[in-house]
């Protein structure tokens, strides 16, 4: 059966973002079912980042609609309970402790403080946090930093996840938590939109993957169709896909016609 709008947790209608003559997102429609990991995959400057922006309601369009699990996102109290948002550059406060940070944000979250600490003890564990909680951020390493923000992002359980390089700075121990906690997320429901460089990270965990050329979205489907589309074989990694896709010229114009 086709998705109704009722099914879909991300569905933006001709999404587009200029600035001045510069068009960063142009005419974006995307529509992502409950439950789905969404690799949304492009080179530097292809314009993912602001898409990530324009779907959490920090960049308003030029013009185009977004709405997250049926709610538009220009109602931001409506949408926050929904929405979890890790940006590549994570907004700490260094000189607060990791349990200080996730208290601060629980607190923010109007997460019950009974609910918060069980979830922050958990969480820390998870990510091997504990023994350094108490610890001021200033002291932490980049990985350290990372795994804080990420569990901020998730504390107040959201049902859609927006994670950009969520991987970054991590050991290989921690990065593989992540990816475990992704696949247990949209086991449970959440939907994961997931951008990364990391094309292995994609293809452990994704359902279906999105790859933006200049600002357009040039090739979607689930990874096995985007390795059909970019002719590769199958045989061929979604890192084969990824560089036949965005390496031509006349990509876009060629998934236009299509």
């Amino acid at each position: 059966m086709p998705s109704t709008d009722e099914d879909l947790a991300i569905q933006t209608t001709e999404l587009r973002k200029a600035y001045g003559s510069e068009v960063a997102v142009d005419s974006l429609s995307l529509a992502i079912e409950s439950g789905t990991v969404y690799g949304f995959l492009g080179p530097n400057g292809a314009g993912k980042t602001t898409t990530m922006r324009l779907l959490t309601g920090l960049t308003q369009p030029s013009s185009g609609s977004v709405r997250i699990r049926g709610v538009d996102v220009d109602d931001r109290r409506s949408l926050a309970p929904h929405v979890g948002y890790l940006p590549e550059t994570p907004p700490l406060y260094e000189e607060f402790s990791a349990r200080e940070q996730l208290e601060y944000v629980a607190d923010l979250r109007d997460i019950p403080q009974n609910v918060a600490r069980e979830r922050i003890a958990e969480y820390l564990d998870r990510f091997d946090l504990t023994d350094d909680a108490d610890k001021r951020i200033d002291a932490y390493s980049k990985g350290m930093q990372q795994k804080t923000a990420f569990i901020q992002s998730v504390l107040h359980d959201p049902d859609v996840l927006f994670l950009d390089e969520p991987t970054s700075g991590l050991d290989p121990r921690a990065a593989r938590t992540i990816r475990e906690s992704i696949t247990d997320f949209a086991d449970t429901g959440t939907t994961v939109f997931l951008s990364t460089h990391i094309l292995p990270v994609v293809e452990a965990v994704a359902d279906a993957v999105g790859v933006l050329f200049d600002g357009r979205l040039v090739a979607e489907g689930t990874p096995a169709d985007v390795q059909a589309r970019a002719e590769t074989g199958e045989s061929g990694s979604l890192e084969d896909a990824f560089l036949a896709v965005t390496s031509e010229p006349d990509a876009v114009a060629t998934s236009e016609r299509e």
